[in-house]
């Protein structure tokens, strides 16, 4: 059964077919394979979504809709371009502090992608940047969406793995600033070298007026993430009040959000929620029939048997998963792999909490890799050129996120320190 499922599956990618479909197909062929009831799948496939931490996806796509539209990420932008926009390279830095704002709230990269981006992308143009620089700037900065909380791969790690999804969060802050900051450096000393943006702080705010005009959007992270670490609500009825606070924000005090708007704002926002729904479904029925053959554990023998030591162990499933993120979709990949590794990290002595944050940075680097990297789509889409010309821009960016996820990987203080401190360990 496990074969045929596995080779369903890859002729499916090969074939070009979405990755929810193929391993739909391959989840239902390997029911007929084992001649299993097929009301199995309604079952197993209602069960992987029926899960109350997974109603905050639905509600966080909601929340940076709202937020594209309603001129939160506009302010967000101007107030990170006061804070360093006045060096040589500050609107490239400013690209990376707005993704790194906007992030603590939206929960997606690609959400991250398209409302910064289409403000900073065709700024940074005018500037004179490149525009596959520009665009490979935007798509490897928006992939601090799902490492800094809250974050929808994050919440389905907590799901998949039975971790709790408030350590993963507050875990998630250490590697976001440490992927941030080494981001700003790198594009600090490659406007250097390359004698680009000199001119960047012109027009730029005041900190104070800045910070005004943005003081209602910065006050939603701390009012979701501060409600989250001071026992007021939990991850999930969080994920409620960012809408209802971007909604007030966007509707009454800024007043960039007309009624007609609300109706674009829903369908985006349903549309994208029913394909990661789906993707959920799919990838639980996958995971079930894959358990029910024993996979996990065959898999967990074979890798304690091989990887002798954790040092072993962490570089082997990194490179598993930096060339899986390349081809599955992360929310996928984290429902299949989470509860197969997990087991396994645990078994060489990993905090399962640094072992999700490992997974969820190495696989967002598939949102930045071709063939299937969304960030690129959405980047791309945005500054109006093909995939093909950003590559050459891409790989200094990649290169700078591996460098993070190897120091990530081998330095747990830098996930479990904060996560330690809040939970007394």
């Amino acid at each position: 059964m496990t074969t045929v499922m596995l080779i369903t599956m890859v002729l499916c990618f090969a074939l070009t077919v979405s990755v929810a479909v193929s391993i739909g197909l391959a989840a239902i062929l390997g029911i007929q394979v084992a001649e299993l009831n097929m009301l199995i799948s309604v079952k197993e496939m209602f069960n992987a979504i029926n899960r109350f931490p997974l109603a905050a996806i639905p509600f966080f796509i909601l929340a940076g809709n709202i937020m594209e539209t309603g001129g939160i990420s506009r302010r967000l932008v101007d107030f990170a371009k006061s804070l360093v926009g006045g060096v040589q390279g500050g609107l490239p830095m400013t690209c990376v502090l707005t993704c790194m704002i906007f992030a603590s709230v939206s929960g997606s990269s690609v959400a991250t992608t398209f409302a910064i981006g289409t403000i900073l992308i065709p700024a940074l143009m005018k500037h004179g940047y490149p525009n596959t620089w520009a665009a490979s700037l935007q798509a490897t900065s928006a992939e601090l969406g799902v490492v800094i909380p809250p974050s929808i791969p994050l919440i389905l790690y907590g799901v998949s793995a039975e971790v709790s999804i408030g350590e993963l969060f507050i875990a998630g802050f250490g590697p976001g600033l440490f992927i941030s900051g080494a981001l700003m450096l790198f594009v600090w000393g490659y406007c250097k070298y390359k004698g680009w943006g000199k001119c960047d702080g012109d027009g730029r705010l005041s900190v104070g007026k800045a910070t005004w005009k943005a003081g209602w959007a910065l006050l939603m992270p701390v009012i979701i993430l501060g409600g989250i670490y001071g026992g007021v609500f939990t991850p999930t009825e969080a994920s409620a009040v960012a809408v209802f606070y971007a909604l007030i924000v966007g509707l009454v005090i800024y007043r960039e959000i007309k009624l007609p708007d609300l109706y674009t704002i829903l369908r985006k926002s349903v549309l994208s929620s029913a394909v990661i729904m789906f993707i959920i479904a799919n990838a639980g029925l996958f995971a079930f029939l894959i358990t029910r053959a024993g996979v996990p554990e065959a898999i967990g023998i074979w890798l304690q048997d091989v990887l002798k030591s954790p040092a072993y162990f962490l570089l082997g499933v990194n490179a598993a998963l930096f060339f899986i993120g390349m081809f599955i979709e992360t929310g996928a990949a984290i429902i299949v792999l989470a509860p197969i590794l997990a087991p396994v990290a645990m078994h060489f002595g990993i905090d399962p909490v640094h072992f999700g944050l490992i997974m969820v940075v190495n696989l967002a680097l598939g949102m930045i890799t071709p063939p299937f990297g969304v960030n690129l789509f959405a980047a791309c889409t945005v500054a109006r050129i093909s995939l093909d010309r950003m590559v050459k821009d891409l790989v200094p960016f990649v290169l700078v996120v591996l460098a993070c996820l190897m120091v990530i990987s081998y330095v747990p203080a830098l996930s479990l320190t904060l996560r330690d401190l809040a939970y007394a360990r």
